[in-house]
């Protein structure tokens, strides 16, 4: 039974990062993504079958073309359904299923989709960003006040890290950023939010490093730097490790999300 769960939750992942994929374009495009509107390609705007949206397999099956005018698909759809794919097996191998297990699917969701349309557009849509970090508060009210107060505790700090930082450079940083890691906080409590935090901007500041060290960007040339992604394997990885990495800092304290 646990390899069937464990195959499940793969599938569930990489049909959320297809999904996902689907409300990300479709926003910036400023098009709906739900109702009866159905998939369809971009370039011959044939409608899609179903055998044709199976996450990663149809991918493959057709080479990375459409099937009708056999136009490159980008393969931003492949990589993000693979992302899918190895977020739900890491977190079903974390929390098995539990509360914990669907509140990590909420702020994996949140996480990609933030992602996205910032990488796309530099975008962060306020919608997204919050409705995952109060959609987890609801549940943690059911599960105690202490459980409940760590997620507010940890929407504020999130939000009051960026405004403060935005106030401070005079807008050296969205307000998109703050809402994002308001959201997530929602979802990971005040400890692991401030451990994403670190360790988003760690990793975004050593990958700005490695760019200005090839030439990739320059200083004082006004570049933008899409910081959400960063954040986002930041937080990711403080939900799935977090512990690890606090004991191995030297902070022998089991933290939970619930």
């Amino acid at each position: 039974m646990k390899n069937e769960l464990l195959i499940f939750s793969g599938i569930l992942g990489a049909s959320l990062g297809s999904f996902l994929n689907v409300v990300a374009h479709r926003s910036i495009m400023g098009r709906s993504w739900f109702g009866a509107s159905r998939s369809e390609c971009e370039a011959c705007h044939k409608i899609l079958k179903w055998y044709e949206l199976i996450p990663i397999i149809s991918y493959l099956i057709q080479f990375g073309r459409c099937r009708n005018c056999h136009e490159k698909i980008s393969i931003r759809y492949l990589l993000v359904e693979i992302i899918g794919l190895c977020a739900g097996i890491i977190i079903y191998l974390k929390f098995k299923i539990s509360f914990e297990y669907f509140i990590a699917l909420i702020g994996f969701s949140s996480f990609l989709l933030n992602s996205l349309t910032d990488i796309e557009t530099g975008d962060v849509f306020d919608l997204y960003a919050l409705t995952p970090g109060v959609t987890c508060l609801i549940i943690k009210l059911f599960l105690g006040l202490n459980i409940f107060l760590d997620g507010v505790y940890g929407m504020c700090a999130g939000f009051l890290i960026f405004a403060l930082i935005i106030l401070l450079t005079r807008g050296g940083m969205g307000w998109g950023d703050a809402t994002f890691m308001a959201g997530a906080g929602g979802v990971l409590g005040l400890k692991f939010i401030l451990l994403g935090f670190y360790l988003g901007i760690m990793l975004g500041g050593f990958c700005v490093i490695i760019l200005l060290l090839i030439g990739k960007i320059h200083l004082g040339r006004g570049e933008k730097i899409f910081l959400v992604p960063f954040l986002a394997i930041g937080n990711f990885t403080a939900m799935i490790y977090g512990n690890e990495i606090l004991k191995f800092l030297g902070y022998d304290v089991l933290i939970q999300m619930i």
